[in-house]
């Protein structure tokens, strides 16, 4: 069920290596990368950064076969577009430190931005903790909701990406994040209205 969104990657630029991709884009992309290009693959960096911490807190664990499946999925390619992220970012000459301000490129604040706590789907400390001190289904039903909350946050995001950059690889990178993760969200949704609908 939740491999299916390999097949989704496997249509995507994301799969291209990246020297070859690199090649593509400098054939046809010239443009400087605007505030938005730069916000968005700072914020969503962390983001991810985020979904990978919560993934490493329950892999391994008796959480059942789907949601160790999903959490697989998500550390596999979140950490490969963190990576390539990153790396752009790196190209431009832009900070790859975690941000502790986050979506100014956005508006959000007026432009002032909003401290990372805040960020949308941004789990807190507290949640983590929680989380890691379940067992069981418990522990796979927490996931399923902080990261579907998770991944709405991060759809919110892409979505605004993809009408505020000007770079056509962040603008590709954020259509196929909101294409990938509402298909994620719809898997979670599956999981928690079936075999994990009456765990407590």
């Amino acid at each position: 069920m939740i491999s299916n969104r390999r097949r989704l990657l496997a249509t995507s630029s994301l799969m291209v290596p990246a020297t070859l991709l690199s090649k593509t884009v400098s054939a046809i992309e010239t443009e400087q990368p605007t505030s938005a290009d730069i916000g968005y693959c700072q914020d969503m960096s962390v983001h991810h950064l985020q979904a990978l911490d919560m993934c490493r807190r329950v892999l391994g664990r008796n959480t059942g076969g789907a949601v160790q499946a999903a959490a697989t999925e998500v550390l596999e390619n979140q950490a490969m577009e963190v990576g390539q992220m990153r790396s752009w970012l790196a190209d431009w000459g832009a900070s790859t430190v975690p941000p502790t301000t986050v979506m100014a490129w956005m508006g959000a604040n007026q432009g002032a931005g909003m401290p990372l706590a805040m960020m949308p789907g941004y789990a807190s400390d507290e949640q983590l903790v929680a989380l890691s001190r379940l067992n069981g289904d418990a522990q796979g039903k927490r996931w399923l909701e902080l990261m579907r909350a998770h991944h709405i946050g991060g759809v919110m995001m892409a979505s605004e990406a993809k009408n505020l950059a000007s770079s056509a690889k962040v603008v590709r990178l954020a259509n196929f994040q909101v294409q990938a993760q509402n298909f994620e969200i719809s898997q979670y949704d599956l999981l928690l209205s079936g075999p994990y609908a009456f765990v407590e």
